[in-house]
């Protein structure tokens, strides 16, 4: 599991993607989705460490490599 501490770091999530911790966000609610379908969740922002699209996932889904 990551924490706020392991921003800008290298890690791995559970599907085996290696990438850089941005942020870890509690309360997170997905802009694309209408507010009654998405309740507030805490997520792990990861992109890859060559650049590309981030990705979000549980932040107890990703642990520092």
């Amino acid at each position: 599991m990551v924490t706020p501490e392991d921003i800008g770091k290298r890690v791995q999530d559970d599907a085996g993607r290696v990438g850089v911790l941005c942020d870890v966000i509690e309360g997170y609610r997905d802009p694309t989705v209408r507010p009654s379908g998405c309740p507030a969740q805490t997520v792990a922002f990861l992109r890859p460490e060559g650049g590309g699209r981030e990705w979000l996932v549980p932040p107890g889904a990703v642990n520092p490599v």
